[in-house]
């Protein structure tokens, strides 16, 4: 995979936001989405490469800093970087599949289990990947006293994300936002 280290340029973006290949015509049919697996291999490897993204790192106490990587017709790579305290929310990822490492620091991950299982609560130290399919919902956050940086891949790209709220019955749906809002 060739990544494109650069700010996202918007003569190379099409409607969608997402860059297509060149020399792709629009009338091609869209390719299978990419395994969590191949996405884990993705953030993995680029997680060995610090030299490629570590200088686009910046870190805001007002919320989590992210930057679009990489954008293609099957798949897109994030950047994101996390101050103590700072989380996500519980959110799904549109239907799209996804796979996450810690670079540097560490996170915690909650997620619900089957009925028997509950909240599930995974502490991600640096070096440790996570993937998942298209209906995974999760709660990723900051609970270490230093800052932490994760690369995330998605397949197909993120078209857009509902957040939820843990209450005693469960998740509930609270809203959705799409690319505009990223």
């Amino acid at each position: 995979m060739s990544l494109d280290l650069a700010p996202d340029n918007p003569a190379a973006t099409a409607a969608t936001g997402h860059r297509t290949r060149t020399g792709t015509a629009t009338t091609e049919e869209t390719r299978a989405p990419l395994s969590p697996n191949a996405l884990r291999k993705i953030v993995r490897e680029l997680a060995e490469r610090p030299d490629q993204w570590i200088h686009q790192v910046r870190l805001s106490t007002d919320e989590r800093w992210y930057r679009r990587l990489a954008a293609d017709d099957d798949h897109e790579v994030w950047l994101i970087s996390w101050l103590p305290g700072q989380s996500t929310g519980f959110h799904d990822h549109g239907g799209s599949r996804g796979a996450f490492t810690v670079a540097l620091g560490e996170l915690e991950e909650l997620s619900l289990g089957g009925p028997d299982q509950g909240l599930l609560i995974r502490r991600i130290p640096a070096g440790t990947a996570r993937a998942f399919g298209p209906e995974y919902v999760h709660d990723v956050r900051n609970t270490a006293s230093g800052p932490a940086v994760t690369l995330h891949a998605y397949s197909p790209p993120l078209s857009s994300m509902a957040h939820y709220d843990l209450r005693a019955g469960g998740l509930v749906r609270t809203s959705e936002e799409g690319p505009e809002q990223w």
